[in-house]
């Protein structure tokens, strides 16, 4: 018997069938989703190239180079109906997403930052304010906020005739904000230059100081040597230039005419209606990333960095908000793709943004309904990506580096 079991034991195992094999199987399955896949896409192009036949739609994009023939509220470049074409039209729609889109996240992001720490305050009275404006905006639909400021806030605003006026050139009426509108002169290549050389100063002064606060612990006035190098060099250089020689910069006045005003630059209440909604609405999420990242950290170190005498302010400022930014970043990143996305919603107020003029406009008058989408879909993937790329950038720069 012992030889008999000695002989089972040292046989092979019986071969299984390769149909039981969990790669072989793994691979089969993977290889029906691309048929699948593949053949669902083919349909789908197929069908819609022969409804276009059907319908003697021509398709491609050379529509883009065809006559607009319609005028658009807002354009930040050169436009006109009989001129314009519609690859002009598409730009002015993505300028105006990209404007909206960059002051939104720049205040939203600021008053993110101020509601989410005031949460926190020991404040009863600063805490329970934050605390309702975090939980009304953020679960109101935000279309309903767009409207609301629309119709409610900015619908009421008096006539051009009985304008508001606000001081120092700046009138408010139900056409919008009217403000000086400045005229550059060539010589204003000299204050960009000193910009550009500020920011550079900035930026080097702040390695600078950063690497002797390393070294010997001493501090540096960062923040007030920024300010003066980016916005001090400049207005010197402008005040430079005006005694001189001739003033860079000029401004034309709105002036109020018989119906309405005239000069100056206008700013749509379209505009000021999307961009107040999308801010407040976008702040209200930031908050909470911000608070939430502020509790992530451990309360050693707020104990710690006061025993090394830190006052509260220097103690959020240098301790608690850089270790918190590693928690508060990612999170951040999708409220700004939410932001850009919401920008879409301008449609329902009449924002000429992409959606509005090329989704709606263009396509309703070339019927290009295919190559209006996908280049509507890849503006916005594309933004998203940039977006999360260099936010993905600023992560990996503030992540802790363990030593």
């Amino acid at each position: 018997m012992g030889s008999v079991n000695t002989v089972v034991s040292q046989a092979s195992p019986p071969k299984k069938s390769f149909l039981y094999d969990p790669k072989v199987r793994a691979v089969f399955y993977q290889a029906l989703l691309v048929v699948t896949v593949t053949y669902l896409f083919f349909q789908a192009g197929t069908n819609a190239y022969d409804n276009l036949q059907r319908a003697k739609i021509a398709s491609g994009f050379g529509f883009l180079e065809t006559t607009a023939g319609f005028d658009i509220s807002q354009t930040l470049i050169p436009y006109s109906a009989a001129g314009s074409s519609y690859g002009d039209a598409f730009l002015v729609g993505l300028l105006n997403t990209l404007v909206v889109s960059a002051i939104g996240i720049v205040f939203a992001t600021v008053l993110g930052f101020i509601v989410g720490i005031a949460r926190l305050s020991t404040n009863w009275m600063v805490a329970k304010v934050a605390m309702v404006y975090v939980e009304l905006l953020r679960n109101i639909p935000l279309l309903l906020q767009l409207l609301f400021w629309y119709i409610a806030v900015l619908g009421p605003l008096p006539q051009p005739r009985n304008s508001i006026e606000m001081g120092a050139g700046f009138f408010l009426n139900a056409r919008g904000l009217f403000m000086p509108r400045p005229i550059f002169a060539s010589d204003v290549a000299a204050i960009l230059a000193a910009l550009a050389i500020g920011i550079v100063g900035a930026v080097l002064f702040r390695r600078w100081a950063r690497r002797r606060q390393e070294e010997t612990g001493r501090q540096y006035r960062v923040g007030l040597v920024t300010l003066g190098l980016v916005l001090g060099l400049p207005v010197v250089t402008w005040i430079v230039l005006a005694l001189v020689s001739t003033n860079p910069i000029s401004f034309d006045m709105p002036r109020k005419g018989t119906f309405n005003l005239q000069g100056g630059m206008q700013i749509l209440p379209e505009f000021v209606a999307l961009l107040v909604g999308l801010t407040t609405y976008t702040a209200a999420f930031i908050a909470e990333v911000v608070r939430a990242g502020i509790l992530a950290v451990s309360k050693g170190q707020t104990e710690a960095a006061g025993s090394l005498g830190l006052k509260p302010g220097q103690t959020l400022r240098l301790v608690v908000v850089p270790q918190a930014m590693r928690v508060i970043i990612p999170p951040l990143t999708s409220q700004y793709l939410n932001l850009t996305k919401n920008s879409s919603l301008a449609v329902a107020i009449g924002y000429p943004d992409l959606v509005q003029v090329f989704m709606g406009t263009v396509l309703n008058q070339t019927g290009q309904a295919i190559e209006v989408v996908v280049i509507t879909m890849g503006v916005y993937l594309t933004i998203s990506l940039v977006t999360s790329f260099f936010m993905n950038v600023y992560n990996r720069r503030m992540a802790i580096v363990e030593r």
